[in-house]
């Protein structure tokens, strides 16, 4: 996916640096055998791995550094210093490490190192993954870095893809195809999993722990996965289904948009969601008349407050899109859109944006707790033996509140898929990361840590207009989660706080960047 073609910069490594130079928990951005490479010093250690993050090119040289991780400032990939794995979502690469040397105060950046080798001795006999999106092939990924080397065989209708790009870049075509594809067929002939697209799981034994799929076959499973996903709500109104109107979940969605994207003039958005908001950037790219019609009075309001909201309204309004709140669509016709305030709005391109709901069918027949999603323990075990749950189905405690929640954060369902990995292979897994995602609008990005089901108090530091903001969303006193605009550090400070449990330091740097 994404990348940069950054140029070398800084100091040669191979020639050294003086240890003395080098700022405890501070990444140097540096060179070595051709590479762009960072060089961190951890007490009387000193690291050095790749300097790009492997999901989209950002420059882990601004990131922060935790103890042996450094956390990427854009999207918050976390990668292993002392090995250059990528130990946190949103990547699933590693990065090059390289040995480092020091003789006298002289630090120097050697050869490359050799990813370690593990194994994995209490492996179940086979894992089954129900579903092929984020979670399920973060979950192939980890088991095989982890050392299992049993058979995988992964159960879905669609080849798992990098599904934010397809509201974003890809949408608005400035993103290539090939970024799309988490892996692609190659890799996982590769990784050795027995990829089954057009084979759906359509019924689970936990008793005799066998999977059934569609074509007949009985899957036999020492541990499964279930993974898969959520479907998007579809509009229950005449029109609904004609084919110029579409949702936006798959890669097949998505290029059906851009297909009607290239003779539509005008289109209708329904739905001011993330998503909705986002295809409606995308269309403008693409030179589209836009139109956003939903009950809302204000875009996101219950989600990032009026404020932040009547902001991105502007944002998009700026840029031409036109919007219609306080309604809904009534019927759609062939080249029109009915509205219940009585309007009409021509389109030749309508997209719906208006939520998901899991898919739990299979779990609820299986005899799983079911709850709003698969009701799952910190370690993403559910109510049966050997199945764990992950992504968008998954209903996990929240330990700062005690609630049970699910989350429809892509970053969440693939930490998801790495915890429910190392929980299958009998490691330690704790799946109460710190939820994150990002929201592209235009000229916009937010960056948004932590989770506010709700909260009594709002508050904004710094300026909105001048897209650069951050806005901290508070429940009792406590910090609950902090959208950033343009303030990287401020997100990754927060992020740290909230995982370490420190409610007062998580506070501190919100309100500290006033």
């Amino acid at each position: 996916m994404g990348g940069s073609t950054n140029e070398l910069s800084g100091p040669d490594l191979e020639q050294g640096v003086a240890f003395a130079a080098l700022e405890d928990g501070k990444p140097v951005l540096g060179h070595a055998h051709g590479e762009a490479v960072v060089l961190v010093r951890v007490g009387a250690d000193v690291h050095a791995i790749g300097a790009t993050c492997s999901h989209y090119g950002g420059p882990l040289a601004e990131g922060r550094v935790e103890g042996d991780v450094v956390v990427c400032p854009w999207h918050h990939a976390c990668f292993d210093l002392r090995t250059g794995e990528a130990v946190g979502a949103p990547a699933l690469r590693d990065l090059p490490c390289f040995e480092v040397a020091r003789r006298g105060e002289l630090v120097q950046v050697r050869a490359r190192k050799e990813t370690p080798r593990r194994t994995a001795p209490n492996a179940p006999s086979s894992v089954v993954l129900v579903g092929a999106g984020a979670a399920a092939a973060a979950c192939i990924e980890m088991l095989r870095k982890e050392g299992y080397s049993g058979p995988i065989t992964m159960l879905g209708d669609e080849e798992p893809v990098d599904r934010p790009n397809l509201s974003k870049d890809y949408l608005a075509g400035t993103a290539p195809e090939e970024w799309m594809p988490l892996g692609g067929r190659e890799r996982w002939v590769e990784l050795g999993v027995d990829y089954r697209p057009n084979d759906p799981a359509v019924a689970i034994d936990t008793k005799s722990r066998t999977v059934t799929t569609k074509g007949g076959d009985v899957l036999p499973y020492g541990a499964l996965l279930y993974a898969p996903g959520a479907e998007p709500v579809r509009l229950a109104i005449p029109g609904g289904d004609l084919p110029h109107v579409s949702t936006l979940r798959t890669l097949t969605d998505a290029r059906a948009i851009i297909e009607r994207a290239k003779t539509a003039k005008r289109a209708v958005v329904v739905g001011a969601s993330f998503i909705g908001l986002e295809a409606a950037a995308s269309l403008v790219a693409r030179g589209l008349e836009v139109h956003v019609v939903a009950p809302d009075h204000v875009p996101l309001g219950r989600i990032l407050g009026e404020e932040v909201g009547a902001f991105l309204r502007k944002v998009h309004e700026d840029k031409g899109v036109r919007f219609h709140l306080g309604t809904k669509p009534k019927a759609i016709r062939e080249g029109a859109v009915e509205l219940e305030n009585g309007e009409t709005l021509a389109a030749e391109l309508v997209v719906v944006g208006i939520g998901v709901r899991p898919r739990t069918s299979l779990a609820q027949a299986a005899g799983l707790v079911v709850e709003n999603g698969v009701v799952v323990d910190t370690s993403l075990r559910t109510s049966a033996d050997a199945v764990w749950a992950a992504g968008d189905v998954a209903r996990f405690p929240d330990t700062r509140t005690g609630e049970r929640v699910r989350i429809e954060h892509w970053v969440v369902a693939e930490r998801h898929g790495q915890a429910a990995a190392r929980a299958i292979l009998g490691r330690a897994a704790d799946a109460r990361d710190v939820p994150f995602f990002w929201s592209a609008h235009h000229d916009v990005t937010i960056s948004y840590v932590g989770h506010a089901s709700k909260w009594d108090r709002v508050t904004v530091h710094g300026s909105l207009e001048a897209r650069d903001a951050t806005i901290v969303y508070e429940s009792a006193g406590v910090v609950m989660a902090v959208a950033t605009i343009n303030r990287d550090a401020v997100s990754l400070a927060v992020e740290a706080a909230m995982r370490r449990g420190d409610a007062a330091a998580a506070a501190q740097a919100a309100h500290g960047s006033g």
